[in-house]
């Protein structure tokens, strides 16, 4: 069977069982605080788990794109090593939410696997749990009495809490779980060693490839273990696993999943896949990482420097650094991947497929970038490492001895010369060069880093990070019972209502509360619209806490304050601040406008890739290849500004059968989780038509009017409009015009203010050349003055002058002159330009070679100005705050030469 037959028998199977088939959700996940990716097949039902949700279908079946490199389950530097760990993988799964339980679970995993996909009985064995006598918790007789009707007990086998029994993390639903394992060893093999004895021992061929969680408690706060009020089933099946079972392969990467890239990849590098451990790895690696890559990049999360978008760049310049180092890919390749991936991928996740071109492009600029670090990177470890004299020993300190300090013990007991962790650390998170790739340019000159040091400061930044965004969060403390919350904001922005729970969470040191309504008006922060702020007063009106910010948490309506109520019972007044919504929703309408617009200008290509909406302003991210021109920014303009003055009313309308919406023509976004009824937000039927679920003016002149303030690049194939509307688009105005008052005033009141302008600048023009003039001239006279006063000390030419210039450039000029001009040249020269004292030092490079260092002397000396600096070897500046010093520089200069 090829790998797309398995998966769909996968999905038919379940259909026939009656389960409802269900889209994967985006790998990047949104509106849940304690994930960035989907890393398991539940994330998208977790509200259902939780009772936060309405249950739609009692039985589910999909397939879900998930994402482990993070977190607790971080498998990064496992991939690529082994034969079955991967960044992203799919993971087959079917569920039950308050329908079947054990009894079914357990019959049809085992009708599938043996009946269907015909592996044979003898090589599978299953896990049931054991027992916690700690936890209170007895064994799961159930499930092991079920698997005696299937499997020889000798192929049933007990497991403790670590392997059965499966958490959501350190609160929320949890269960025991059974899991299935197949024994790929030769027959031979087996004769020697049953397979029992290698279960859950991390043996390449005796793998997991299913898993049956059982849902029945919840995990409370305290550690405790609360009943579920109904019993779920989640289970999943490793799909990659899977095709390498009924393949009868040796390795995951050896199926068809995988081996279409792989030969691609040994076919252009010119080394055959096979030939080399190093090279294999290379190949695996890069086939792994690019599937994470653009699904991520796809699902709208571009790279970047922080969070999830760390994490995408983190995973892709891994995989350009095996490619750079093992396979010698020296120019960017990893992007050619990509059309090979979304054909693979057609008919099964087609986002990929609709943005072949821009992710393709987003990757290639990432190469692009990453390549250049390496080389930087390269280049300054090699600066690093070149030695100089200290203390009768080679110390191997670099330039930077003060700044990258090394234990002199280690050098002298190491027979490798020893690379400072601070060094490598800063190499790694300044430069984002990674650290294997420093070991290994070390080992290759028989040097070592010092990865106790490394390990330090890396830790110390973990701790700095964790520290930042570490949220201690209690568990829900239930006022009024209630299955789940209404949101009726789209009607009304005041209404009595009830609170069903609360909590208290401490977040950056700060305690705040986390209430729930039974109804609420409260727009929670979802598709770039920020959360609605407020009040909840209490029923006679005369008391009430603020309400800061609304956010969704699993599709709950969480509202924040930082005191609750006096009295948490009865009736209370939700009162959204109405001001702040009729902004936010101006700016709101008008990206939709904008979006239309765009697209008619630019062409259909363009796509939102992010958003953010307030009270204050909009900025909408989009996909274009190009920075948009002042020309089409003012085409923008009048369109979106034209469609306001029309006044169009909006059109609403909820709960339309998502296929009936894409169908009309709707826009849909990338990377967004649909349901199965959608929202639609419609302004004139054919300009604006997009699926939405934010709050929106009820007819466009109430935006007022529309303003670019920005435009501008944000990533690869990303492009970024910054814009405002009503209030702030007529004050801006206002601003606009009183400042063009005040520039008609300062010219006289010229009528024609462009050739007023033009006129300063060409006469401020004029004077540049003329003062640049003078000051090569006094330059010349300065060099010819200055070069008869050099005084000779232990054969150093000493120059130590203050300079009455005031250029920075022309201070440069003239030192380099006259290093030219003057061997053995010490040059120390001090400045006060605007105020602020400086100094330079410029050394001859044999005086370099002889150990003398003008970005160390130009440091020691910046001290005499309250200040610092630094720079090469041979030519370094300083600046400072106390220009009264800058005598005492000229008189400490001399004490640098060495002595005789």
């Amino acid at each position: 069977m090829t790998a797309k037959e398995i998966r769909q028998a996968f999905l038919h199977f379940f259909e026939q069982k009656q389960h409802h088939i269900v889209p994967s959700a985006p790998i990047v996940v949104k509106n849940d605080p304690t994930l960035m990716f989907t890393n398991a097949g539940m994330n998208q039902f977790k509200d259902l788990f939780l009772g936060e949700a309405a249950i739609k279908y009692a039985r589910v079946t999909d397939t879900q794109r998930c994402l482990r490199v993070s977190g607790k389950h971080n498998d990064l530097e496992e991939v690529g090593i082994d034969t079955y760990h991967h960044t992203m993988f799919e993971m087959l799964g079917n569920w039950s939410f308050g329908d079947y339980f054990k009894k079914e679970a357990i019959a049809w995993s085992w009708e599938l696997l043996t009946e269907v996909y015909k592996i044979p009985k003898a090589q599978l064995y299953v896990t049931y749990f054991e027992g916690d006598e700690k936890e209170g918790l007895a064994k799961d007789q159930e499930a092991y009495d079920l698997w005696k009707q299937y499997v020889d007990e000798s192929h049933i086998l007990p497991g403790n809490k670590k392997d059965n029994f499966w958490e959501m993390g350190e609160t929320g639903p949890c269960g025991p779980c059974s899991e299935i394992h197949v024994d790929c060893r030769t027959d031979e093999e087996k004769a020697l060693v049953s397979g029992a004895t290698l279960v859950n021992a991390d043996h390449p061929q005796v793998i997991e490839i299913w898993n049956n969680v059982f849902m029945q408690f919840n995990r409370l706060k305290d550690g405790s273990l609360q009943s579920l009020p109904a019993k779920h089933v989640d289970t999943g099946m490793g799909f990659e696993r899977l095709v390498r079972v009924l393949q009868q392969k040796n390795s995951n990467y050896d199926t068809d999943v995988f081996q279409p890239m792989i030969q691609f990849i040994a076919e252009k590098s010119g080394i055959p896949y096979g030939a080399d451990e190093k090279t294999d790895i290379a190949m695996r690696v890069m086939a792994d990482h690019i599937r994470a890559i653009s699904f991520v990049i796809a699902d709208g999360q571009l790279p970047s420097n922080n969070k999830a978008g760390y994490v995408i760049r983190r995973i892709l310049r891994r995989a350009v650094r095996y490619a750079y180092t093992f396979l010698n890919f020296k120019e960017p390749f990893l992007n050619q991947l990509i059309p090979l991936l979304a054909e693979q991928f057609k008919g099964v996740f087609d986002e990929l497929v609709a943005q072949q071109d821009f992710v393709q492009k987003v990757v290639l600029e990432e190469e692009v970038s990453f390549l250049r670090t390496l080389s930087a990177g390269i280049k300054r470890f090699s600066e690093y490492i070149n030695p100089i004299q200290k203390m009768g020993i080679v110390s191997f300190l670099g330039p930077n001895t003060e700044k990258y300090p090394v234990d002199e013990t280690k050098v002298k007991n190491h027979e490798s010369k020893v690379i400072s962790g601070l060094f490598a650390f800063e190499l790694n998170d300044t430069y984002g060069f990674p650290i294997d790739l420093t070991e290994l340019m070390a080992r290759e000159i028989n040097w070592s880093v010092d990865m106790e040091g490394f390990n330090k400061y890396l830790g110390e930044q973990k701790n700095r990070s964790r520290a930042a965004t570490a949220i201690d969060t209690g568990d829900w403390i239930i006022v009024n019972a209630d299955d789940q919350s209404e949101f009726v904001g789209y009607d009304d922005l005041e209404i009595e209502t009830e609170i069903l729970k609360y909590r208290k969470v401490k977040a950056k040191g700060k305690e705040q509360y986390q209430i729930v309504l039974r109804q609420t008006p409260f727009y929670a922060e979802s598709g770039g619209q920020v959360g609605d702020t407020g009040r909840l007063e209490d029923h006679s009106r005369q008391f009430w806490v603020d309400i800061t910010d609304t956010k969704k948490e699993n599709g709950l309506t969480v509202h924040f304050a930082d005191i609750l109520p006096d009295n948490l019972e009865g009736k209370f007044w939700a009162v959204v601040d109405e001001d702040k919504r009729v902004l936010t929703e101006d700016n709101h309408s008008a990206t939709h406008l904008l979006h239309a617009a765009l697209k008619q200008v630019l062409g259909q290509h363009v796509n939102q890739k992010g958003s953010l909406v307030n009270a204050d302003y909009l900025r909408f991210d989009f996909s274009h290849f190009a920075k948009v021109t002042d020309e089409e920014l003012a085409q923008i303009e009048v369109i979106v500004n034209q469609k306001i003055r029309a006044n169009i009313k909006l059109k609403e309308q909820r709960n339309v059968p998502y296929q009936d919406a894409i169908e009309s023509g709707v826009t849909a976004l990338f990377g967004e989780k649909y349901g199965d009824f959608v929202r639609m937000i419609t302004f004139d039927d054919h300009f604006s038509k997009e699926l939405c679920g934010g709050t929106h003016v009820k007819a466009t002149g109430q935006i007022g009017s529309f303003k670019i303030v920005s435009e501008s690049a944000v990533a690869a194939g990303v492009r970024r409009i910054e814009a405002i509307t009503a209030d702030k688009a007529e004050q801006y105005f206002l601003d606009q015009r009183k400042e063009l008052g005040h520039l008609k005033a300062l010219l006289n009141g010229s009528k024609d203010l462009s050739a007023a302008v033009q006129a300063l600048l060409d006469e401020n023009a004029k004077l540049k050349k003329e003062i640049e003039k003078t000051t090569l001239e006094r330059i010349g006279n300065l060099k010819n003055e200055i070069v008869h006063h050099v005084r000779g000390i232990n054969g150093v030419n000493l120059i130590a002058r203050h300079l009455d210039l005031q250029s920075a450039d022309a201070v440069k000029n003239l030192a380099f002159s006259l290093k030219d001009m003057v061997d053995n040249l010490y040059l120390v020269f001090t400045t006060e330009i605007d105020g602020k004292p400086g100094i330079t030092v410029m050394l001859s490079d044999g005086l370099v070679k002889q150990g003398m260092n003008a970005s160390n002397i130009v440091r020691e000396l910046g001290k005499e100005i309250q200040g610092g600096g630094g720079g090469q070897p041979f030519y370094a500046t300083a600046g400072g705050k106390n220009p009264a010093g800058l005598a005492s520089v000229l008189e400490k200069a001399e004490s640098f030469i060495p002595q005789g």
